[in-house]
């Protein structure tokens, strides 16, 4: 799985855009914008209060709570929908993934149209490994917003899990005719000119994603990943080391520069990242161990 998620969270939080009706109390706006404001310095606990409150103010629940799951909720505007939609994604950040997941069926319960709400859920069906269900909703939020920029490029790794990798290249350049600024559509074609041996393009989309954000961790993974199929270790231990001083939070990266390690013959260092990874991921221990089998086969040859 490709390393952006976490990230296109924060890409789809921007696409909200605090626009209440005439009848929104202006305390929800109040708390909402709080809500941003506190997702903006990374306290997303902060921000998932802040947008309850505002959901909170924005409808009306028998006397109860909007969370109650026995009563039912008296809309008073669609300002309502983008609050959940907000909470959803605050609460993805935290790991609260069903939790998010609700939010999203909340929103798309008040306001079906809202297309980032079908963004937002459909990267929890990526997420779970649920391709159909996520290719359905990205494709429900373009057919509500055609220049959904991060859209298209989650669809295009849906259909690169798929091998599709044409498709793919299209919704990304769709993506970057919309948004010329998308380092993420950038990254994520060098990686199909990779996966097509591509390598010399592949280079420069992932420099050029650099470029337009140094803060995005999978160009420097992906461009490890080139250099460590070019047999470029130190680069690639590198930028492997950058993608996680960005993010520590990628089990593949840490898994990747394992391999690096171990290829190069530093069989400590590549324990820890192997460790690294399964404290991330412990379901990817089978895929773990069958890649530092064919890793330590290509070492022995190698010698």
């Amino acid at each position: 799985m490709r390393t952006h998620h976490l990230f296109s969270a924060c890409i789809l939080l921007a696409l909200l855009c605090n626009q209440g009706q005439a009848q929104t109390p202006n305390s929800a706006k109040r708390f909402f914008d709080r809500g941003k404001k506190d997702f903006a310095a990374g306290d997303f606990s902060g921000a998932i209060e802040q947008y309850s409150r505002a959901i909170e103010a924005s409808s009306r629940l028998d006397g109860e709570k909007p969370d109650s799951a026995n009563g039912s909720v008296t809309i008073i505007d669609p300002f309502t929908a983008k609050a959940y939609v907000a909470r959803g994604i605050a609460r993805y950040q935290e790991h609260f993934i069903d939790d998010a997941a609700a939010d999203f069926n909340s929103a798309l319960r008040i306001d079906p149209a809202l297309s980032e709400a079908y963004l937002g859920r459909g990267v929890i069906y990526r997420l779970h490994g649920d391709l159909d269900s996520a290719r359905a909703d990205f494709d429900r939020a373009l057919s509500i917003n055609p220049r959904l920029t991060q859209a298209f490029i989650d669809r295009a790794d849906v259909r690169i899990e798929r091998q599709d990798l044409d498709g793919a290249r299209t919704d990304l350049e769709s993506a970057m005719r919309i948004d010329g600024k998308a380092a993420e559509a950038y990254s994520l074609l060098g990686h199909v000119d990779m996966l097509q041996g591509q390598s010399i393009s592949a280079m420069e989309r992932f420099e050029q994603a650099m470029k337009l954000n140094p803060k995005l961790p999978s160009p420097y993974h992906e461009r490890g990943t080139l250099y460590m199929k070019l047999g470029q270790l130190d680069r690639a231990v590198a930028d492997f080391t950058r993608a996680l001083e960005l993010n520590p939070a990628i089990p593949v990266a840490y898994i990747n520069r394992g391999l690096t390690f171990l290829i190069q013959g530093k069989d400590a260092e590549a324990q820890k990242d192997f460790a690294q990874s399964l404290n991330l991921n412990p379901e990817g221990k089978a895929d773990l161990d069958r890649r530092i089998k064919l890793a330590k086969e290509f070492r022995e040859i190698k010698q």
